[in-house]
């Protein structure tokens, strides 16, 4: 973890800040206040970032790579929520706000770089920015419509239905999931999901 501020390539990772969905209508002051709150942290590949149950928790923008969020029963069996990738955010606002534990994990699905902060620091700094405030908790909403329409996709369609909305709701993720996590996401085995791009495909 390094501080942002001191960080060798911040030069290259404010670009990348600045083209963050959630973050580049920000004010030049806005930007000042906030990028000395930043530490910028790398992740392997499978590294968790949150662990489900946490009390701990952070808000994280991704500026490289891709990350997952997780739920998993007693037993083990996870089912995979949404993926999230460069330009985009995830976040344990709503477990924070609840004053409850955080109850997924987030999870490195590739080599992934982000730009974090406490949540309490992200609190804070929303409650002085009320328009950036505005634009987080839509985003917060968001997620978890996106959530819950997955869960629903999953005992409503077949097994084409859910590979072809998967595609047309997400194109810039459709190629770059290993094919074990889209899988794992679409409720299907590795295999299946083979025969069903070869169809679609063909």
């Amino acid at each position: 973890m390094a501080s942002f501020v001191t960080h060798p390539q911040r030069n290259t990772i404010r670009l990348q800040l600045r083209q963050n969905l959630l973050l580049r209508d920000m004010t030049p002051v806005q930007w000042d206040e906030l990028e000395p709150l930043l530490a910028v942290v790398d992740y392997r590949k499978g590294d968790l970032l949150v662990r489900q149950g946490d009390s701990e928790m952070e808000q994280f923008f991704i500026l490289d790579g891709m990350l997952k969020r997780v739920v998993s029963n007693s037993e083990g069996r996870e089912m995979i929520l949404r993926f999230a990738a460069e330009m985009e955010m995830d976040t344990s606002y709503a477990a924070w706000c609840l004053r409850t534990p955080t109850p997924y994990s987030i999870v490195a699905v590739t080599k992934v770089r982000t730009a974090m902060l406490g949540m309490a620091h992200w609190a804070e700094f929303l409650e002085r920015h009320t328009d950036v405030k505005s634009r987080f908790q839509y985003e917060v909403m968001k997620l978890m419509s996106e959530v819950m329409a997955h869960t629903i996709t999953l005992h409503l369609l077949d097994a084409p239905g859910r590979l072809s909305r998967f595609q047309r709701k997400h194109p810039e993720l459709a190629g770059r999931i290993p094919k074990k996590e889209l899988a794992a996401y679409l409720n299907l085995t590795p295999e299946t999901l083979s025969r069903l791009k070869q169809k679609l495909a063909s």
